[in-house]
């Protein structure tokens, strides 16, 4: 009772405010734990619907929000015990709230786009999932511009002037290009890569201009990583891919079959008949894809030998399993060959002796009627 009686005669001595504080404390933290809720019911909500955008912004504002809730309800506080305090606190307390507002804004929009970024690649949102290296290379740069614009922002609303800041980049950003173009030149060549995407992380990629050709590991702002084909890494400026011709085998939707096969010109007669078996054969291969261009044909007088051509494509694009094809569909062909009775040919020569020339034993040569 004695306590009470102080407590009131000190409320009654004009010390109303700390009531007041304490109000606005205890209704922060309802509208906290009310926040918290209905985010929590929001965020089964989003869970059900499995659309990529609602989850990223209900996961994002959890924590930013909850937080701004906080710094509204000490701010206003903070205002309530200033008229009572010497040393004025909204000198203090103002940019301080300044700085919170702009943390908060753009801590939300820091966790939205990783949020994003990570639901993009995510087959559950999506049957066909963005490619990895390209959302994450956009990724940074939006990180990098809402860290960038924050920065500018509290700056101008401490009351800094931006405007020197903007000159003095743009005096220095000349001055920096200069300096460091072949800096720039990878780096925007590395921007093209992430935007116009001629191969990913996992691609085989080859140069025909030059010695380039491996798995490609890493794609960085400045360099590129391809481990070659006896391990070795290969480390690559990005600009070298804004001049050079790139092929990105991966991406093959066939592989193709293109082989010359000759016999011999004493087997002409069984040529037809090779040929339209041959075809038959390749046409009825599970592993080949006959909706492609499928040619079986005789093409050419060779010095020792009569030439067709087979001309197919594989459904698989795998290195591997292509050769075992290919294998398979060769010695077939040669077992069609030996079936048809007739050989394949091999360079040989063929020597014509006149009629009055005749080999006696070796090394006698005998003409018309005498040796010699």
């Amino acid at each position: 009772m004695e306590y009470s009686r102080q407590l009131v005669d000190w409320v009654g001595q004009g010390n109303y405010w700390v009531l007041e504080v304490f109000a606005v404390v205890s209704a922060t933290l309802l509208a906290a734990l009310v926040v918290k809720v209905m985010l929590a019911r929001l965020e089964r909500k989003a869970e059900v619907t499995h659309n990529l955008w609602d989850d990223a912004v209900v996961g994002a504002i959890k924590r930013p929000l909850h937080w701004a809730v906080w710094l509204v309800g000490l701010s206003i506080a903070v205002e309530m015990i200033d008229p009572v305090v010497e040393d004025s606190l909204l000198n203090l307390v103002e940019p301080l709230r300044k700085i919170g507002i702009v943390w908060l804004l753009a801590w939300f929009l820091v966790l939205l786009i990783k949020r994003a970024e990570q639901n993009l690649m995510d087959p559950q949102y999506s049957e066909k999932p963005m490619d990895e290296t390209t959302v994450r290379a956009l990724g940074k740069l939006l990180r990098m511009s809402v860290l960038i614009t924050a920065a500018l922002v509290l700056l101008q609303s401490l009351g800094y002037s931006i405007s020197g800041v903007l000159a003095f980049g743009g005096i220095g950003g000349i001055a920096v290009g200069f300096a460091a173009k072949d800096l720039l030149a990878n780096f925007f060549g590395g921007l093209m890569i992430y935007l116009d995407r001629p191969f990913s992380v996992g691609d085989w990629v080859r140069s025909p201009d030059q010695e380039i050709e491996g798995v490609v590991e890493d794609i960085g702002w400045r360099l590129t990583r391809i481990r070659t084909f006896d391990k070795r890494p290969l480390y690559i400026p990005n600009s070298t891919f804004t001049h050079i011709s790139l092929e990105n085998p991966s991406r093959m939707s066939n592989r193709r079959i293109y082989e010359t096969i000759g016999v011999r010109y004493s087997d002409a007669s069984h040529l037809p008949e090779i040929i339209r078996r041959t075809e038959a054969y390749l046409r009825q291969h599970e592993a080949l894809d006959t909706e492609q261009t499928l040619i079986v044909n005789f093409n050419k007088f060779a010095a020792c030998s009569l030439d067709f051509f087979i001309y197919t494509f594989t459904k698989t694009t795998n290195w591997v399993e292509y050769h075992q094809i290919k294998q398979e569909v060769l010695l077939s062909i040669l077992g069609i060959i030996e079936e048809c009775g007739a050989e394949c040919a091999f360079p040989t020569s063929t020597v014509h002796l006149p009629d009055q020339l005749r080999v006696l034993n070796e090394g006698t040569v005998a003409s018309g009627g005498g040796a010699q």
